[in-house]
């Protein structure tokens, strides 16, 4: 780190340029249907070739209801949900590098990996964490990013 600190009075000093290359586009998604919904954020970003996608919830397509069946009833939905966003913007589930999963009872994180394990053939890099309280009352919330072509 000390190393690091040094190199910057050095290049002050000598007068070097020091730049960074922006190239990459980004571009604003939203789901087909999901305008009427008003919601403040974006499907998922792309910037270059990875697709960041926003949170998603086990809620069923074009409304706000959650699905049946608990956890594994909301898990389940919520990674079809995922799914559909990747299909849409030109990825799919194999192409997951990272998920973030929040829970709003960390005990039932048992219960969500048994579903969540069955939608990858290459489990992504992934972080899970406890919640106090998810929109809608959800269980569980789930956000990725993945590559796309």
């Amino acid at each position: 780190m000390k190393q690091l600190l040094l190199a910057f009075p050095l290049i002050a000093l000598f007068g070097c340029d020091v730049q960074i290359e922006h190239d990459s586009e980004v571009t604003y998604l939203q789901m087909p249907g999901m305008e009427g919904l008003n919601l403040p954020f974006s499907s998922a970003v792309r910037v270059g070739n990875t697709l960041y996608l926003s949170g998603n919830l086990g809620n069923l397509p074009g409304s706000l209801n959650l699905a049946e069946g608990g956890i594994s009833g909301e898990t389940r939905q919520t990674m079809e949900n995922i799914s559909s966003v990747l299909q849409q913007f030109g990825s799919s589930m194999d192409d997951v590098v990272k998920c973030t999963v929040f829970l709003a009872d960390i005990n039932e994180w048992g219960e969500m990996n048994e579903v969540y394990r069955t939608y990858f053939k290459n489990p992504p890099a992934r972080s899970a964490l406890g919640a106090n309280g998810l929109a809608l009352n959800a269980r569980v919330e789930i956000e990725c990013i993945a590559v796309t072509e």
